[in-house]
């Protein structure tokens, strides 16, 4: 079981960050004391991304994308029944499944419909660029919120199997359920918007709030490898 770490202050609290990289400046400040020079910040597109942007030029340590996405409902993009990575480790919601009586034949296509998605963004996004070594490393997993904890299970799963020596999940804001799922998985949940209630919504968050592009991420992507400020 990993320790999980709040902001006592923010505890609760709606509308705590300007946007998304307010939130990353906030929560590498938090977060220095737990990581050392031997970490990676490791970015859940597309939201996580400018929050890890901001986490990386204030700490100092390198980020880069772990690509997972949310399996969605055959007649639906919005919702989910389950979490993909790039190399296919799957996270499944069983009780969704059973309620919507999805069939087996119809849960392969959407999540080989999903896995080449993520193929395509990683061509676009990494440039032929291969998945950095992580190996004994202390991983920092970023998005910009914790609804169900699905996605971000998913993205576990990948970087488990690559073998760092530490998983600490960072983000802004995040809710109970998400913390229930995620702390056996994980060394570390850093979360500085703890918000227990129900219902739960991550742009509860932010002030300013709004859907990424792949434009966005490719912008922030341009800014990294510029060392721009």
């Amino acid at each position: 079981m990993g320790r999980f770490v709040e902001d006592k202050k923010l505890h609760g609290k709606s509308f705590v960050f300007k946007d998304r990289e307010d939130a990353g400046d906030k929560i590498a400040d938090f977060i220095q004391k737990y990581i050392d020079k031997n970490s990676i910040i490791l970015a859940v597109p597309s939201g996580g991304i400018p929050v890890a942007y901001r986490m990386s030029k204030k700490l100092h340590i390198p980020f880069d994308l772990v690509l997972v996405k949310k399996i969605t409902y055959p007649w639906t993009t919005e919702a989910g029944f389950g979490a993909v990575s790039v190399e296919g480790d799957e996270v499944i919601n069983s009780e969704a499944v059973e309620y919507y009586r999805l069939s087996e034949e119809e849960i392969k296509k959407q999540k080989e419909k999903t896995v080449q998605i993520l193929k395509e963004r990683n061509r676009k996004f990494r440039r032929g660029k291969p998945f950095p070594d992580i190996k004994g490393k202390t991983v920092v997993v970023v998005d910009d919120g914790l609804a169900s904890g699905s996605t971000m299970k998913a993205a576990i799963e990948m970087i488990t199997r690559k073998k760092p020596e530490k998983i600490i999940v960072a983000v802004p804001t995040c809710s109970h359920s998400a913390v229930k799922t995620l702390l056996p998985e994980t060394d570390m949940i850093v979360c500085l918007n703890y918000r227990p209630d129900y219902p739960y919504a991550v742009a509860d968050a932010y002030e300013n709030w709004y859907d990424l592009t792949d434009e966005d991420v490719l912008y922030y992507l341009e800014k990294k490898e510029g060392n721009d400020d």
